[in-house]
């Protein structure tokens, strides 16, 4: 029976890895609850002895042949060459653990990052709280436990390289040792038995000579002295001496090789050859022994994993509950009365109720205003126009701006004479919010009819906003034009919108003011301006060539900077002729939004940060780096840039039409997104273009498309 291959010393280093990640467990429980058992259903794993070792499964013959070739002349080779191979395979698993070990902390310190971050995202004021973040919570933290788990993973796959590592290295100097020693014995006996092979063959051709001297052969010839030539019988004496000094120098080098080898294969090869199996078998039984740790790792990484994500009751445990799955935890939110909680927090804001607000004429206006004929008589035209009024007001205007209307509308039919044409319609009020003048139909009206109307108009839309026909729901109203350039040929030349060229200061401005400003102004983290230009380009500037590349015109693109400045939720730019049909105009609009940010979108903390990253050569670690430091924006940051990169994405797909490609769009939006050059002006401009189309290279994998 062959012996078993030695075992090598437990490593301390390794025990610092708790493959059951049960610190609160006694020693030798496992996570079943169970002390060194398993589960009653487990299936039983055969024993690591009863697979014996493969040279005590071959017969008898052949085990005596392999022990032969050991102890043979090539034995030595022979086992240098196995201990090299054993030595090289476990550098190869020293060096994949070395490598798994480092993905798997790696892995983790992701992990624990984005789950601490996401903690804090939770923990705002903005985000969603009651029974979600608590549940929530605790998914996180339970991902921070597989972290964990994954990080001793880790530690101990390294510790486990270090100890192979160097085995193999001390393996390999005493294979150099025995290497020297076993060969060198090995070349000493071949030596002498090379010159004991020489003297033989010596000691022949002179013995040949001798015999034909001896039987006259005259092929042997005469040989000539320093006196002359020799006798045969001085040719025989002078050669019978040659072979006794020969006979006796063979007789001496086949005694010294006989005894280098008796000395070789009784001392020298058998110690060789011993400590080079036991080299062999040391080794590569603490490579099978590390790959079967590291085996039970995987193996109890995975089953510790699955006790946080799924966990089990603890047998023997006592009452002890087992803790709540992530699935339990998900399904224990409660949508319902999350919402309810919410509103009912915000119950100390509602304002105090008012009383309903009635319509009541002043009495100096009503002892000047004329009286119909009849009380019940109602002229046809008044009932159409207070429908029409209702039907073309805005979406966007609150129940006071409606009411205040309904009233302009019944004052109208009140102080109009049956002998009057029909009310003023709704372009009246477009007049008024454009040029300031009245329409041709009142201009007719008698001077004390309309000098009436307009003092029963004027107040009633002092307190509210404006009204233009920008606001206007298109889908009810306007014709519904087709997207992209056709929808601009087919829209009317001239929509009748004009605007005006002295325009009040503004109200609530949006150009020239600060993201954060915006956000904290309006509750939006992306500004409306933004959305109502990116809509407009998605479905009318897709496919117009050169798209943000041509400019528009000046004039327009400051009108439209007016309206937003005055009341920016009044603007609807899904009906292109609130843009005049200038979608170019509304790109220049958008860009100039950015170009006049206090703070550009990219921020000047993070300008040099990206520059430093646009300057990293390969392409994933490039982008990796802009996607920590997108990260790290500000909210309102943060989600505008998202916004107009998903749509510069959506405008370099349709670049076969537009001729907008990734390159085009970064040469023209990185100065408006990252703001002015700090540094060299022709440098930082390829930089900074390079920073936008990494980013829109990489749109998808950075953001997501919802």
């Amino acid at each position: 029976m062959a012996a078993l291959p030695p075992s090598l010393p437990p490593m301390d280093s390794s025990d610092a890895f708790n493959p059951d990640f049960s610190p609160d467990l006694p020693a030798g429980t496992h996570a079943n609850g169970q002390s060194g058992q398993p589960p009653p259903d487990a299936p039983t794993p055969a024993p690591l002895d009863a697979v014996a070792p493969a040279n005590a499964t071959l017969p008898l013959d052949e085990r005596a042949q392999v022990h032969d070739v050991l102890h043979s002349d090539i034995g030595v080779v022979t086992l240098l060459s196995r201990l090299k191979a054993s030595v090289a395979s476990a550098r190869d698993f020293a060096g994949f653990l070395k490598r798994r070990g480092a993905t798997e902390e790696e892995h983790a310190n992701s992990l624990k990052k984005l789950s601490r971050l996401t903690l804090e995202n939770m923990r705002k004021t903005e985000a969603r709280h009651e029974s979600y973040q608590l549940q929530f919570e605790q998914v996180m933290h339970a991902n921070e436990r597989i972290a964990d788990n994954g990080t001793q993973f880790g530690l101990a796959l390294h510790a486990m390289h270090e100890n192979l590592l160097q085995l193999a290295t001390k393996m390999d100097a005493s294979r150099k040792t025995w290497k020297q020693a076993g060969l060198a014995a090995e070349t000493k006996v071949q030596e002498a038995e090379k010159l004991a092979e020489k003297a033989k063959a010596k000691y022949d051709q002179l013995a040949e000579d001798l015999d034909r001297v001896k039987t006259g052969d005259t092929g042997a010839g005469r040989k000539f002295g320093l006196k002359g030539p020799k006798s045969a019988a001085q040719h025989e004496e002078d050669l019978h001496r040659k072979v006794q000094a020969a006979d006796q120098d063979y007789a001496s080098k086949v005694q010294t090789a006989q005894s280098f080898r008796k000395e070789l294969v009784a001392t020298s090869r058998p110690q060789a050859v011993a400590a080079m199996v036991d080299l062999i078998r040391e080794i590569d039984a603490a490579l099978t022994m590390e790959m079967q740790k590291y085996a039970s790792f995987n193996e109890k990484l995975v089953v510790n994993n699955g006790q946080v994500v799924s966990p089990h009751a603890l047998q023997g445990g006592g009452t002890a509950q087992a803790p709540p799955s992530l699935n339990s935890l998900i399904y224990q939110i409660n949508n319902e009365h999350d919402f309810d909680e919410y509103v009912l927090k915000q119950a100390s804001r509602v304002p105090s109720v008012r009383s309903d607000l009635q319509y009541t004429k002043h009495p100096t206006l009503a002892q000047t205003q004329p009286q119909p004929a009849s009380a019940s008589w109602q002229p046809s035209g008044a009932a159409s126009s207070a429908r029409q009024v209702q039907a073309n007001q805005p979406p966007a205007h609150s129940l006071a701006q409606s009411d205040a209307v309904n009233a302009h509308a019944h004052s109208q039919q009140q102080s109009q004479p049956s002998s009057l044409p029909e009310p003023v319609q709704l372009p009246s009020y477009q007049s008024y919010a454009t040029g300031g003048h009245p329409p041709p139909q009142q201009q007719q009206a008698p001077p004390q009819q309309y000098h009436s109307q307009a003092q029963s108009q004027l107040p009633q839309f002092s307190g509210a906003p404006v009204y233009s026909p920008l606001a206007q729901n298109p889908y009810s109203q306007s014709p519904d034009y087709p997207r992209g350039p056709a929808g601009q040929a087919t829209a009317q030349q001239s929509s009748g919108v004009t605007y005006n060229a002295n325009p009040a200061p503004p109200v609530k401005p949006i150009f020239g003011v600060s993201l954060d400003d915006l956000f904290r102004r309006d509750g939006s983290p992306v500004p409306l301006v933004v959305y109502q230009c990116i809509q407009a380009v998605d479905l009318y500037g897709l496919e117009v060539e050169g798209i943000y590349r041509i400019p528009g015109t000046s004039s327009h693109i400051q009108a439209m900077k007016a309206l937003f400045d005055s009341d920016a939720s009044q603007v609807d730019f899904r009906n292109p002729e609130a843009f005049q049909q200038d979608v170019n105009s509304v790109a220049g609009l958008l860009k100039q939004f950015f170009r006049e940010l206090p703070d550009p979108l990219l921020t000047k903390d993070f300008y040099s940060k990206f520059i430093e990253a646009a300057r990293i050569d390969d392409d994933t670690m490039r982008r990796d780096s802009m996607h920590a430091l997108i990260n790290a924006l500000p909210d309102p940051n943060y989600a505008t840039l998202r916004a107009i990169l998903l749509h510069l994405y959506r405008v370099q797909q349709a670049s076969e039409v537009n001729r907008m490609s990734t390159a085009n769009l970064g040469i023209c939006w990185a100065p408006s997104i990252m703001g002015p050059h700090k540094g060299n002006v022709m440098a930082d401009a390829g930089l900074q273009a390079r920073v936008i189309i990494t980013i829109l290279d990489n749109v998808l994998q950075i953001f997501d498309e919802d």
